[in-house]
């Protein structure tokens, strides 16, 4: 309860939490749409191969004037299985004979075709262009759009377990700041890639850094905020991630090009950059980092932005070092993460948490990352049961309810500070349990 003591005296939920919760809340609503911005920008419209007598503006004194767009087409393309004229192939000649539809066809050979050579011709009616018209990603080449996708995702793991550790090492707020501005920076200049290639690269560059504003701004939100409150505050963190799925299906459905919308959710990172320099470095870290006196100075900063009065009088370094006394005693001997694989209790918990709080949020969002690549690969198993991906979906789903179980009851319960809060739960949890029945007491 040390942390929490401190906490109440700077405000729980005071002006600055609000501020926080209020700016992290915008920022997730503009960072979670990078991670399905694919959905859109890369829609495959309908195409079909760019013949010479229907798209060649030039051709002139020929007898295809007279006949219509549609008979062209027939002459031109071939029908698929569903009698749709097909996306990747085309008659190498104009087959005229399939106009005269009462001459027999017993005896008829199907006529030779070949690729989209020339070309393709797509359905700009809705979309005017996304990356798929943009750098021809359809027939042989459809299997591209995944690899973009796939960059992506591989760069949210491989992005997930470095900045978290870089987070420990140097802190929530730098790390945080750093990464909005490489998102904002990566996804604008992805909607100015002269080419296909520094396209990818440019989104393998954004998903290093899309995860890391969602972990930091937990943990900046959690460790700045009183227990009692806390849920209350993820509640509302989690909810913008939805809001930001519901944001980005209204904003493509009123911008079509994939250049623009690419700018509207990246440009307003880089502008949400000024206000986020407002915010303060976790206590708890500085204090974990042993830096004692630059993190009372957050602690008065907070109290300050709060409206607490004399402050600087009561939050002296004193006082602070004689609340969480226990935690500076601790952080003497500097842990690494190895010592997590000597934690059965912490292990456990990981795991459970992997399955459905900055390294272990990092280890965690790891197996998110993971999942996420996984995922689109399942889909493939429709070619052996049109139902076998939407089971294992549902057994998973069902699992990773079940392996919650184990997890301890984490209401109105403060965040444990060492590796040994956590092994030694069942010490930790009767002091907490005996200061929650002294505090409902005073409160009575």
């Amino acid at each position: 309860m040390s942390f929490e003591e401190l906490l109440d005296q700077a405000g729980g939920l005071g002006r600055f939490q609000i501020f926080q919760l209020v700016l992290f809340c915008i920022t997730n609503i503009l960072t979670y749409p990078h991670i399905v911005l694919e959905n859109f920008t890369a829609a495959i419209p309908d195409h079909r191969c760019w013949v010479q007598i229907l798209d060649n503006d030039t051709v002139s004194g020929n007898d295809t004037r007279t006949f219509s767009q549609d008979v062209l087409l027939r002459i031109s393309i071939p029908l698929d299985s569903n009698l749709k004229p097909e996306k990747c192939h085309r008659f190498i000649h104009p087959q005229w004979q399939l106009l005269h539809l009462n001459e027999t066809v017993a005896n008829k050979t199907e006529a030779d075709t070949e690729p989209c050579v020339d070309g393709w011709v797509y359905d700009r009616s809705y979309f005017p262009s996304t990356i798929i018209t943009e750098w021809d990603l359809v027939c042989e080449s459809q299997s591209l759009k995944s690899v973009v996708q796939t960059l992506f995702m591989t760069g949210s793991l491989l992005g997930s377990l470095i900045y978290s550790l870089l987070s420990d090492r140097f802190g929530r707020k730098v790390v945080y700041l750093w990464c909005l501005l490489q998102l904002g920076i990566a996804d604008t200049a992805a909607a100015f890639a002269p080419t296909f290639l520094i396209y990818c690269i440019l989104r393998f560059w954004a998903g290093l850094s899309i995860m890391t504003p969602m972990i930091n701004s937990f943990c900046l939100m959690s460790e700045w905020t009183t227990t009692k409150r806390k849920s209350v505050a993820i509640v509302l963190m989690m909810s913008s991630y939805n809001i930001g799925q519901m944001f980005l299906g209204g904003l493509a459905f009123a911008i079509r090009s994939w250049h623009t919308l690419h700018l509207a959710v990246s440009v307003p990172l880089l502008v949400l950059l000024l206000p986020s320099r407002k915010l303060v470095e976790s206590f708890q870290w500085l204090i974990v980092r042993n830096q004692l006196e630059k993190g009372v100075k957050e602690l008065r900063r907070v109290a300050h932005i709060n409206g607490k009065k004399n402050a600087e009088e009561t939050l002296t370094i004193e006082y602070v070092k004689s609340i969480i006394q226990n935690v500076l005693d601790a952080v003497q001997t500097k842990p690494s993460i190895f010592q997590l694989f000597h934690a059965p209790k912490v292990i456990m918990r990981t795991f459970c948490i992997c399955f459905s709080r900055s390294t272990l949020g990092g280890i965690i969002s790891v197996f998110q990352r993971t999942g996420a690549i996984l995922a689109p690969l399942l889909m493939t198993l429709l070619g052996y049961s049109l139902h076998l991906p939407w089971i294992i979906y549902g057994v998973i789903t069902l699992l990773a309810g079940l392996v919650i179980l184990p997890l301890p009851e984490t209401r109105n319960q403060p965040l444990v500070n060492t590796l040994q809060d956590v092994e030694n739960n069942t010490i930790y949890s009767r002091k907490v349990k005996q200061e929650d029945t002294s505090t409902k007491v005073t409160q009575l």
